[in-house]
C-alpha cells in the first residue's frame, strides 16, 4: 500500500466508529451427511412419533407381503375349529371396512378406529378390504400394512384372507375378542345351564 493509497483509505474511513460490543461470531453448520445409521435412527424416530396415538407402526417398518399371498394369523388359545370356521368364511360378517383409495396414514387411522368401533358394538367378525395392490409402485402396500397392524392389536384374536365371494386375497376376515360385558354374560349363561342340568 502506497502513502497515497493509505491517505485515501483514511479519508474514506474517517466517519467510521468502532462497535461498542464485539460482534457475535456466526458459526456455519456443517452439512449433515446422511449415513445408513443416521437414516435408520431417523426412520425409527418417525415411526415412534407416528405410533404414539394408536400404537400401530408406520409404513417404514412394515414387512412386505406379495399381492396374492394368503394372510393368516392366530393367537395362542384360539381353537383350531374356530380358526377353521373363520378361514372358511363360515361366520357372519357383522361389519366391513374398505381401504381402497386411502393413503397409508389414512388407512392406519381407519383400521384403528374400525377395530375400536367393532369392540364397542360387540362385533366378533369383521371384514377389511385392502385390495391386492398389483401393478403398483409398491405392490400390496395396504395389504402388508393391514397384515402387520392387525397383529399389533391385542383385541384381534385371529385373521385370515377371505373366501373368493368376499374378496379373496384382497380382503381379510378379522375375529375380535369378546367385550368384558359379553364374557360376563356368557359366564352367567353357562353357569345357569349347569344349574338347570343339576
Amino acid at each position: 500500500m502506497t502513502d497515497d493509497d493509505n491517505g485515501i483509505f483514511r479519508q474514506q474511513m474517517k466517519d467510521v466508529e468502532p462497535l461498542k460490543k464485539p460482534a457475535e461470531r456466526v458459526r456455519l453448520k456443517q452439512p449433515v451427511v446422511m449415513t445408513p445409521g443416521l437414516e435408520s435412527r431417523r426412520r425409527a424416530a418417525e415411526a415412534m412419533i407416528a405410533s404414539d396415538v394408536d400404537g400401530l407402526s408406520s409404513e417404514a417398518y412394515i414387512p412386505p407381503v406379495k399381492p396374492r399371498d394368503v394372510l393368516s394369523f392366530k393367537r395362542s388359545g384360539v381353537q383350531h375349529g374356530v380358526f377353521k370356521n373363520l378361514r372358511m368364511g363360515n361366520y357372519l360378517v357383522d361389519s366391513r371396512l374398505d381401504l381402497h383409495r386411502l393413503t397409508v396414514e389414512q388407512a392406519r387411522q381407519q383400521v384403528y378406529l374400525f377395530i375400536q368401533d367393532c369392540l364397542k358394538h360387540d362385533i366378533r367378525c369383521a371384514l377389511i378390504t385392502h385390495g391386492r395392490g398389483e401393478n403398483r409402485e409398491k405392490p400390496a402396500l395396504l395389504k402388508s400394512c393391514t397384515n402387520h397392524w392387525l397383529q399389533q392389536m391385542d383385541e384381534v384374536l385371529a385373521f385370515h384372507s377371505a373366501q373368493p365371494q368376499h374378496g379373496g386375497t384382497g380382503a381379510t376376515y378379522v375375529m375380535l375378542r369378546k367385550s368384558a360385558e359379553k364374557r360376563v354374560e356368557n359366564l352367567e349363561r353357562h353357569h345357569k345351564g349347569i344349574k338347570s342340568r343339576l
